[in-house]
């Protein structure tokens, strides 16, 4: 579909006139259906659409040979002197390198002219994925935004509109590093090395942190919402509204439990505020953060959806938050399928990731579930979390077999056939949380700098996935899907990797090269980065982000998770465990 088409069955666009307006360009490197269902993306470009003297104009990774224009004009790229990228996942890292190429500009920030404009532009990177680990994108970004955008951002702007055509680009970065919280400008921050190739840590210019601390909105007083509506997004037409931010419950390989602390739950009203921002003709409604939310809000928010005629669609559900109005709102909804997240394929390794769920409680989800309509039912699985064994997963089995036993009579009594699909993917260790340790692929603890092939630890993986699908292939309505471990392993490479990745991310973009085949071009081996153990007290390359969380807390519930030790969740009006609410 052209540009033309699109913008014309949007809702919300803001299409401004150029004269004298500073030009933004704000890039989404990936499709046009994957960004827009992206409610971070939706925020900035409103944010930066409610500023006067800025035409804001969005770009995608189209993945052909098309000439990259922008979406509200169909202007090039070396047109907008800001580029603005919102990355949210490692495997767009890639495509923001084919991005800077195919819009003829200068893809290594070193290699941009002191002078900003639109031929040599400052390129701002900021979304989730950035203040998880900045690294393998730095040499090729002028500034990040570490954090949430809604403090910073409005004034980041306007600083940059009056001073940007003044100061050289040094200038500028030092200036906005000393002055804006969560802004790290790469090249103010050398990086060390050992003689052995180890990470050794960051050299700040004179007068700078040693570390960036991340911006965190703290209240607010209406949540966020969609601000943009097309039939064209992943979830054609969704209107999605956060409930909070972050997540109280503290699993240990979830990167949103970290690095968005303190978990904070928006009030009620707030997101009732949200909510009544939708269009009228608008009635499908997406609530993000359904994990953490509790009972009494889930009720209060489901009798409003229900009274006020609207169904609902969410990526996940907590096992034990499926109750009273929540389930009369699924029924109604007429969803296709629900989805819950055992996660460990065991009530042992549930313990050890602080999953907080029993066998018991996804039997009652499945059973109520059911009962309210929804038939078809899918289950995520990580597989090669860390301690886990064959046994493990044989009790995964064990476990759809009893939910099917469990349903399957549910679904006979109203005709209808209960369906079961598992989803299982290769676990990848995330940084800024306590499994950031643990080697992929690799069940044991492995000593710092100890590494292992990595062959094996993708062939253990395929191994695993093999045995899952040899145990489901005689039960009736029961499928399987899964990744390819080999892929996985590069995205474990960037999710811990540093600034000698950049090279590997431009030879890939610029000749095309496999990763595997960049790597090697640049003597890197996956080992190094994704396969190795990290000791508590080692530098490390995404600590360049100040979180607030203790290493040392990170590093003590690795090891709980050995012992199988659980930790409650987290309640920021009394907890002072990891240290970000420590005054």
């Amino acid at each position: 579909m052209d540009r033309r088409s699109l913008l014309d069955l949007e809702r919300g666009s803001y299409l401004k006139k150029w004269t004298g307006q500073l030009p933004i360009a704000l890039i989404y490197p990936n499709s046009y259906s994957v960004g827009m269902s992206s409610l971070g993306f939706q925020l900035v470009y409103a944010l930066l659409g409610e500023i006067e003297g800025i035409v804001c104009e969005r770009f995608f990774f189209s993945g052909t040979d098309e000439p990259l224009l922008s979406l509200e004009s169909g202007r090039t790229l070396d047109n907008f002197p800001l580029v603005f990228f919102s990355i949210s996942f490692e495997h767009d890292y890639l495509n923001l390198v084919r991005l800077l190429l195919a819009g003829s500009l200068p893809p290594f920030a070193e290699n941009r002219d002191e002078k900003v404009c639109a031929s040599q532009p400052l390129v701002v990177c900021g979304g989730v994925a950035t203040f998880m680990n900045p690294e393998p994108l730095a040499p090729f970004v002028d500034l990040f935004v570490l954090g949430e955008a809604e403090p910073v951002l409005a004034s980041l702007v306007s600083f940059l509109a009056v001073h940007m055509k003044k100061e050289r680009r040094a200038d500028l970065l030092k200036e906005i590093s000393l002055g804006f919280p969560g802004c790290y400008a790469p090249a103010l921050y050398a990086p060390q090395y050992t003689q052995d190739g180890s990470f050794a840590g960051h050299t700040p210019a004179p007068g700078l942190p040693q570390r960036i601390q991340k911006v965190t909105t703290q209240t607010c007083d209406q949540a966020a919402h969609s601000q943009l509506l097309t039939p064209n997004a992943e979830f054609s037409d969704l209107y999605l509204t956060e409930l909070g931010r972050g997540c109280s419950r503290g699993c240990r390989f979830c990167a949103a439990g970290f690095i968005y602390r303190p978990p904070r739950l928006w009030d009620v009203d707030a997101v009732l505020s949200g909510l009544a921002e939708r269009p009228d003709a608008v009635n499908r409604i997406g609530l993000l953060g359904m994990e953490m939310a509790d009972h009494d809000s889930l009720t209060i928010l489901s009798r409003y959806l229900l009274e006020s005629g609207c169904s609902l669609a969410f990526s996940s559900l907590r096992a034990d938050r499926i109750s009273g109005p929540l389930l009369s709102l699924l029924e109604k909804s007429q969803l296709k399928s629900v989805a819950i997240a055992p996660d460990g394929a065991s009530e042992r390794l549930r313990r050890v990731i602080n999953k907080g769920l029993t066998a018991d409680d996804l039997l009652a989800a499945a059973e109520s579930l059911a009962r309210a309509g929804l038939y078809k039912l899918k289950m995520y699985l990580m597989i090669g979390l860390p301690t886990e064994t064959l046994e493990d997963l044989e009790e995964m089995l064990e476990l759809i077999r009893r939910i099917k036993e469990r349903i399957q009579p549910i679904g006979r009594e109203r005709g209808r056939l209960c369906e079961i699909t598992l989803s299982v993917n290769s676990f990848t260790p995330k940084p800024c949380t306590p499994f950031q340790f643990h080697p992929f692929g690799v069940s044991e603890r492995l000593a710092p700098g100890e590494t292992r092939d990595g062959a094996d630890a993708v062939r253990s993986l395929k191994e695993k996935i093999k045995f899952l699908q040899s145990g489901l292939k005689k039960e009736a309505n029961v499928r399987m899907t899964s990744d390819k471990p080999e892929n996985v392993l590069f995205q474990a490479v960037l999710a811990r990797g540093d600034r000698r990745l950049a090279p590997v991310l431009f030879d890939m973009a610029a000749e095309g090269l496999s990763w595997k085949r960049a790597m090697r071009k640049n003597h890197l081996q996956a080992e190094q980065f994704a396969i190795r153990g990290y000791g508590c007290d080692e530098p490390l390359p995404w600590s360049i982000v100040d979180h607030g969380i203790k290493q040392q807390y990170l590093w003590d519930e690795y090891l709980k998770a050995f012992a199988e030790k659980s930790t409650i969740a987290c309640d920021t009006r009394v907890c002072r465990r990891c240290g970000v609410c420590n005054d």
